[in-house]
């Protein structure tokens, strides 16, 4: 009974988690798909929305300036970084320990 029980859930396991799926590639591309439609979908209510002052006219301009897309930013290669914490320095050892 316990081999049949192991089996069945070891196949289980395979069918649900298949080889070769890299969970988070598609965890990361369902998070960017999500906030990238979420962004879409409150621009957009907040462009369509009725505007009587300049100042409101003014945001709406810079929200669809945001919604436009970006060019990727590129991180600075570590070896380029500065330092920006210097390692703190050892406490000097009591006069009783000589």
């Amino acid at each position: 009974m316990f081999l049949a029980r192991s089996a069945f859930w070891l196949t289980v396991a395979f069918l649900v988690i298949k080889p070769g799926v890299d969970l988070g590639a598609s965890a990361s591309a369902l998070k960017d798909q999500a906030m990238a439609t979420g962004q879409k979908l409150v621009i957009e209510q907040i462009i369509n929305g009725e505007c009587q002052t300049i100042q409101c006219a003014g945001g709406q301009a810079v929200l669809s300036l945001a919604a436009m897309p970006q060019t990727p930013s590129v991180d600075v290669p570590m070896q380029n970084s500065s330092i920006e914490s210097v390692a703190p320095l050892p406490r000097p050892r009591p006069d009783w320990m000589g």
